[in-house]
């Protein structure tokens, strides 16, 4: 099954639903950044967050980023999604292990440990948004769904999963965002709160061979309900060796100066996507060269 999200409406536009299977991205994430299994899901519930939050921008280029920081091993996450929902993200430390969790799972929280959530959206007009709350508990949908409530007064029901194979594959991963509006009735809410009750895990979900759009029909099937949108989903990072050279011909003379003083090639590394940039000295004279012009 390739990646894609469903973007659907509920009993009069009052509820709001999206639903994505992501495991191809996330596979190329933890290859790309070669995690370990409590990094991979980590990364991989974060990038599923910011594929479903990127379907959530209006304008064409608005960007919405993710940044987790947190006390424990894994020390936090990055994930920038745009409103074509492309995703790019990395962990701050992608070797970090844990033991299982009490319950036998993967031990997100204790990898991120206490720390901070921040979203920020640029949406092109001047200073981007910044909303920032305490993690409640460091397994990422958790938190998000606080978020959604104190920080956007929105209340969301959020489900993140990401189920690794023994062979350190990714198996499963895919989200759901449910959000009620304010015209919800309590008929609605009641409804969608014992449906959520009633379903297992996302992972399992997708593991028994459903596709978002039975998920849809498991959650939504009493209500009235339509798509509204089936968008692909990517890992997509938009470095290159050209975005490259001008953030170095935009530090200026000096800074290429002392680089060419110094020698050496340099290497430059992006973090999103583990690619690494070299430039000669050769290369930089150039820059420099273009810096003056």
């Amino acid at each position: 099954m390739t990646d894609y999200l469903l973007r659907a409406t509920a009993a009069n536009h009052s509820v709001r639903i999206f639903v994505a299977t992501t495991k191809q991205l996330v596979q190329k994430a933890a290859d790309l950044h070669h995690t370990t299994p409590v990094a991979s899901a980590a990364l991989g519930r974060t990038l599923t967050a910011g594929c479903i939050m990127g379907a959530m921008l209006k304008g064409e280029k608005d960007l919405v980023t993710l940044h987790i920081k947190g006390e424990g091993p894994l020390r936090g996450v990055m994930v920038t999604a745009d409103s074509q929902s492309h995703v790019k993200g990395y962990v701050y430390n992608p070797q970090a292990e844990l033991p299982l969790n009490a319950v036998g799972k993967l031990d997100v929280g204790g990898a991120i440990g206490p720390g901070t959530l921040r979203i920020i959206r640029d949406v092109g007009m001047g200073d981007p948004y910044v909303g920032q709350i305490e993690l409640v508990s460091g397994e990422i949908a958790e938190d998000l769904t606080y978020y959604f409530a104190t920080s956007e007064q929105v209340p969301t029901a959020i489900a993140l999963g990401v189920l690794v194979d023994r062979d350190y594959s990714i198996r499963q991963a895919g989200g759901i965002m449910i959000q009620l509006m304010p015209d919800a009735t309590e008929e609605t809410i009641s409804m969608i709160e014992q449906k959520l009750q009633a379903l297992s895990s996302v992972t399992s979900l997708f593991e028994e061979g459903h596709t978002p759009e039975e998920i849809l029909k498991i959650i939504l099937g009493d209500l009235d309900y339509s798509i509204l949108e089936r968008r692909d989903l990517s890992f997509q990072c938009n470095c290159s060796k050209e975005r490259v050279e001008k953030a170095l011909i935009s530090l200026g003379r000096q800074e290429l100066e002392d680089m060419i003083h110094e020698g050496k090639e340099i290497d430059l590394h992006c973090h999103f996507c583990n690619c690494h940039y070299p430039f000669t000295v050769d290369e930089l004279e150039s820059l420099y060269k273009a810096a003056r012009s």
